[in-house]
């Protein structure tokens, strides 16, 4: 299997969407601050962006199943889709695409 580079999709959406000079790291440095509002402990945030633990507890002592971190991240999901005005409710097709409208 081959590695696909992942900002090609994003800056084809990126265009599509009419968005200039939006990275991938401005995405993840936004969902980070935005999880500040939630009060989502920040070693969860790091969990489901993928960093490994730094402190000592958290290498050692702190176990989140992946539910626990789908349990936040649809938390952090509904809040940003509620404060951009996007009416959107999980059990419709849940796990399916579909468009959305605000």
């Amino acid at each position: 299997m081959a590695l696909s580079v992942p900002n090609n999709p994003h800056t084809r959406a990126c265009k599509a969407a009419g968005l200039d000079g939006l990275t991938l790291h401005g995405l993840r440095r936004s969902f980070k601050s935005l999880t500040e509002w939630l009060e989502v402990p920040v070693g969860v945030v790091a969990q489901i962006q993928g960093h490994k633990p730094s402190a000592t507890a958290e290498k050692h002592y702190t176990v989140r199943p992946l539910e626990l971190l789908a349990l936040h991240h649809e938390k952090i999901e509904a809040w940003i889709l509620e404060q951009a005005g996007i009416k959107f409710d999980p059990k419709v097709a849940p796990g399916a695409l579909r468009v959305v409208a605000g």
